[in-house]
């Protein structure tokens, strides 16, 4: 694997997606979905179950922290730092950071991604991405100012994630989702395949979810495969697999880069306080 090009890469656009992604939700009866405010921290290891390419051991953590309500919007502060252990390059440590904001209507999104490898100069993407038309228009302002227009429809990320709790509930066993979540440079759109199992019935492995308030509640397995739009591939750039809760916790996290995987434990977990909001 090149850790310069493709596995660099593909770490950063899989770190924004689980930044983006699994979020604490609440599920109402009526089917709407109110977002949770939490932080969560995984701890990161290499997937033996997955051959491994030039990697040879691998550890890291995620930490995130989520606030907001429906009328404002929601608010995302997220960190991955992964440790990579390569017999050909040595150890690399890459560090992903992003802070974003989401409308509560969906209707825009304001994010920026700061990243580096092992010491080296610190990357940022700063940007805001608007509806407009059928499609939606990004402005870009770091590394350099420009704008870009995508004439197809998509989903930011906290709407996309709705859209997969609404189907969890709905007995769905697929969703298929066109994702704009920031990633790559802020340019790229994703077509997203969400996997939905039947609902586990086990008890969780996992310290912070063996709590009376998740006892009663319903979890679904589910995997997430990132497909990007115009590339003409089949295989996935990457795929997110987690265990959703019926209130949207989610825990068991694997992160799949293709030539190796992390699985991710989740260590903590603080519901925190939400606002009263009847959007």
């Amino acid at each position: 694997m090149n850790m310069n090009g493709l596995g660099l890469a593909g770490i950063l656009a899989a770190a924004a997606a689980l930044a983006n992604g699994p979020v604490a939700a609440q599920a109402q009866s009526t089917g709407r979905v109110v977002l949770v405010p939490h932080r969560a921290v995984y701890d990161l290891v290499l997937d033996d179950g997955k051959a491994a390419k030039n990697v040879e051991s691998a550890r890291g953590r995620i930490a995130y922290d989520f606030t907001g309500d429906a009328c404002e919007g929601y608010a995302l502060s997220f960190r991955q730092v992964t440790q990579l252990q390569s017999g050909e390059g040595g150890p690399r440590t890459i560090d992903a950071r992003t802070t974003s904001f989401e409308a509560g209507d969906g209707a825009s999104y304001r994010f920026k991604t700061e990243s580096s490898a092992s010491g080296a100069p610190t990357e940022t993407v700063d940007g805001l991405a608007s509806k407009a038309g059928d499609g939606y228009e990004v402005k870009i302002s770091a590394p350099k100012v420009e704008t870009h227009r995508e004439p197809l429809a998509a989903l930011f990320p906290n709407a996309q994630m709705k859209a997969v709790i609404q189907a969890a509930r709905a007995g769905q066993s697929t969703l298929n989702v066109r994702l704009y979540d920031g990633a790559n440079g802020g340019k790229d759109l994703y077509e997203t395949l969400s996997v939905i199992g039947k609902k586990a019935d086990a008890k969780p492995a996992e310290a912070p979810l063996q709590r009376p308030e998740f006892e009663k509640l319903a979890r679904w397995p589910v995997t997430m495969s990132y497909f990007k739009v115009g590339s003409g591939e089949s295989t996935p750039s990457y795929t997110i697999s987690f265990e959703l809760y019926e209130n949207g916790v989610t825990g068991a996290v694997r992160l799949d880069y293709g030539s190796f995987a992390l699985r991710g434990t989740l260590t903590r977990l603080d519901l925190l306080p939400q606002a009263d909001c009847a959007k």
